[in-house]
């Protein structure tokens, strides 16, 4: 055993980096290493929406998720919620989220889509024709 700045004991291998905080936890560790969600090779841009199919949930073996699984999970629970707001709420990397969400996916927990795009505006000759037709009335 060490002792650590302000003289309490530490043991030797754990880094503590904030004494409140714990040991850091890296993002690969969180995914398993993996930086794509899945096979199925869906992106999922911060804004697609992702909603939780409650009835899938209840098949899917619990043993199968994780902790920061189940933190998207609850925050899906309440209503439909972006890919970055869970971001936001998890306090987790998108890129961990991402992978995360793609597990969830593959087990049929979640829904993803995506928002209609807004319209495309008309090109600006058309608008000036009409402005121009208006003009002749």
């Amino acid at each position: 055993m060490t002792e650590d700045l302000k003289g309490a004991p530490r043991e030797q291998g754990i880094q503590w980096y904030d004494h409140e905080a714990g040991p850091l936890v890296r993002p690969y560790a969180m995914t398993g290493g993996r930086t794509k969600p899945g096979p199925t090779g869906v992106r999922f841009d911060l804004i697609a929406l992702v909603t939780l199919d409650v009835g899938t949930l209840g098949t899917v073996d619990d043993a199968a998720f994780g902790p920061e699984h189940r933190t998207l999970i609850d925050l899906c629970r309440p209503e439909t919620q972006s890919v970055a707001e869970l971001a936001a709420g998890a306090d987790l990397p998108v890129g961990v989220v991402r992978v995360l969400l793609g597990d969830l996916l593959e087990l049929g927990c979640v829904t993803v889509s995506r928002p209609v795009p807004p319209a495309q505006l008309p090109d600006e000759r058309i608008l000036r024709e009409v402005i121009e037709g208006l003009r002749a009335l």
